[in-house]
């Protein structure tokens, strides 16, 4: 497929006679989709039940008289002022009990059903209109589900919905209070009306009632994203979309993606470094203009998964943001690699944010492909760089990779629930794999959980998938290649309780946890060679041979040629031995990436990326700062 750019566009922002112009501009730039309507519902109803639509009509015209094509997004992220009046309790609540109040966006309750209907009632709207209008070329659902904390929501809506969900997943309460070891503190419950929401609590709630409450918030983005796919599919054939975030985990993006045909995601690295990465200021000041090398590849490979393989970046970073700490200027160059290394990873579309810098509201400092009055802003020449490239370059033939890493969104809710140390996080540790396999040299896949395919994979790891599914475990004893679990692998069943046989318990792997402990982080304990454990360790027993062991002999891996466990979270250097280990284990060949660079395989060529403010020397070449090579294999 080739790849393609696009921007986003807010035709409702600008006079119409400024819309041509744009139109002749974005073809002229190289773009090929446009997104648009998002955020437009106070356009398109201003009042209950008076439709404006002939403004969108037009907009669309102009477009696609320009030849560009047209993501058209729901606008139910944004519902208009008079939603509010019509349903008062549709707003989100947060854990201290204060609802969120009109006058940004994202204003709703996935839990409300009321509002449910609305968004189905807008969505079909839209989808009789434009079903057939040969410009429209695919859809998006919502905007950024999760964004600003909104998943999660403690509303009286929430409660009915949760007491409902827990009947269908239960069946009796007595199975719940078994489920739930409610037998603790007398936290019995007599039916399923007595259970309220686990916040507000005199001391922490029950970590199974919180993990259930995630799971079923989850559940209501996933019912919510489906009801609006549903009316799209009823009237379009078009591919349908959403746009995911960085780093946002709380709620189960795989399940939402079984409903749609394309993943697309928002990347900001710049404002990611500072807000979502975890990095320390030295490495902040090192990357500030360049963001962190792997975060981005991260969220590429994980909305490849999300995606069946489709996905798209929907919003690309092209200069300053407005809501980070700090919002520096990308260095010359890093639209660009940004923008290859999406397709590095299989990209099928790279859009800009935003077409315009907007010079009013609230994001009136982040900047666009073009400035407040029109004049070319610099991502702009980058942007078109990147169109000439892609008409002159072969296309990127994606390849499956050498190695699986699983990514479980269930796992990263259970680390929420019950962390057992500051700063604790399955995100951060999964995040550390991947950054310790990219500075070997090595391509990587994430893999979902669930109907999990492993194989042609030689290295797979399952690094703190808290409760380990029977099929997960089973497609994992199956695998071909060599398997690492840990750490907290298994730690806990589906009720949240500790299983028995204790954990990790897999079959040919003669480990066992028998206690566990997290670490301050002044004092992390030193392995046997380089390298040492940060913030978490277990005390494993059993037969296994072990492969890394602390400076007292206490084991921190073991295992063997098929299969491994590690029982500690390790520093980067203690992974960098940890993943030298496990690659000889499965035969694959490592190398020492130079500080700052990356590379990525495909079928036919390897992508080398500098992400450093200096001149490296690579096997593609001496590459200059923000410098991306192309080699064949």
């Amino acid at each position: 497929m080739k790849r393609t750019l696009g921007t986003c566009y807010y035709p409702e922002h600008w006079p119409e006679k400024m819309w041509s112009d744009d139109a002749r501009r974005m073809a002229e730039a190289g773009l090929t989709w446009i997104r648009i309507g998002e955020f437009s519902w106070s356009r398109l109803e201003p009042t209950p039940g008076d439709m404006q639509w002939e403004w969108l009509d037009r907009a669309i015209d102009v477009l696609g008289q320009a030849g560009l094509r047209v993501v058209l997004g729901t606008p139910t992220a944004t519902p208009p002022r008079w939603m509010i009046d019509k349903h008062p309790d549709m707003l989100a609540v947060d854990v201290d009990g204060n609802p969120r109040k009109f006058g940004s966006r994202r204003h709703y309750c996935f839990s409300h059903l009321g509002y449910r209907e609305e968004s189905r009632r807008i969505t079909r709207l839209m989808a009789e209109r434009y079903s057939r209008n040969p410009h429209v070329a695919a859809w998006q659902t919502d905007n950024e589900y999760g964004c600003h904390d909104t998943t999660v929501s403690y509303s009286d809506a929430a409660r009915v919905g949760f007491r409902i969900w827990l009947a269908k997943r239960y069946g009796d309460i007595d199975a719940l209070n078994a489920a739930w070891g409610n037998i603790f503190w007398s936290m019995e419950y007599r039916g399923f009306d007595d259970i309220d929401l686990p916040n507000l609590t005199v001391t922490e709630p029950n970590p199974a009632h919180v993990q259930d409450f995630r799971r079923y918030s989850s559940d209501m983005v996933v019912a919510f994203n489906k009801v609006q796919v549903d009316e799209i599919k009823a009237h379009s054939g078009a591919p349908i979309s959403h746009n995911y975030m960085g780093r946002i985990t709380d709620f189960d993006h795989y399940k939402v993606g079984e409903d749609l045909e394309i993943a697309t995601w928002d990347s900001y690295p710049l404002g990611f470094l500072e807000d979502r990465v975890g990095a320390d200021a030295a490495h902040q000041r090192a990357y500030a203009r360049q963001g962190d090398p792997d975060f981005q590849a991260f969220h590429h490979d994980l909305y490849r998964a999300v995606g069946r393989g489709r996905w798209w970046v929907m919003e690309q970073q092209p200069g300053p943001v407005n809501w980070a700490p700090y919002n520096p200027s990308p260095l010359p160059g890093m639209v660009r690699l940004w923008t290859w290394e999406a397709f590095a990873h299989g990209a099928e579309a790279v859009c800009y944010f935003r077409w315009r810098q907007a010079p009013f509201a609230q994001e009136q400092l982040h900047a666009g492909l073009l400035r407040p009055d029109s004049k070319d802003a610099p991502a702009m020449a980058e942007a078109q760089e990147v169109a000439r490239e892609l008409a002159d370059a072969p296309d990127v033939q994606p390849a499956q990779a050498p190695v699986a890493l699983i990514f479980d969104y269930d796992a990263d809710w259970a680390w929420d629930t019950q962390p057992h140390g500051a700063g604790l996080s399955y995100f951060g540790l999964v995040f550390d794999h991947y950054k310790a396999l990219r500075r070997a040299g090595l391509t990587v896949d994430i893999v979902p959980p669930e109907h999990a395919d492993f194989a042609g994979y030689k290295l797979i790891l399952a690094p703190g998938v808290m409760h380990l599914a029977d099929g997960l475990r089973a497609a994992l004893s199956k695998a071909e290649g060599h398997v690492c679990y840990g750490p907290r692998t298994g730690a806990r069943d589906a009720g949240f309780q500790i299983p028995v046989p204790l954990p990790p318990a897999i079959d040919g792997l003669d480990v066992t946890v028998a206690r566990l402990e997290s670490l301050r982080p002044d004092m992390p304990i030193s392995l046997d060679g380089k390298g040492a454990v940060s913030g978490y360790i277990e005390e494993l027993e059993g037969t296994a041979p072990v492969l890394m062991q602390t400076d007292a002999g206490a084991p921190v891996v073991m295992g063997g040629a098929g299969q491994s466990y590690c029982g500690a979270w390790l520093d980067a250097d203690g992974l960098d031995r940890h993943v030298a280990l496990l690659a000889d284990h499965a035969g694959l060949e490592t190398r020492a990436m130079p500080e700052g660079v990356r590379t990525r395989r495909t079928a036919t060529e390897e992508f080398w990326f500098n992400h450093t403010t200096e001149a490296v020397e690579t096997p593609a070449g001496v590459l200059s700062p923000a410098g991306v090579a192309r080699r064949p294999l």
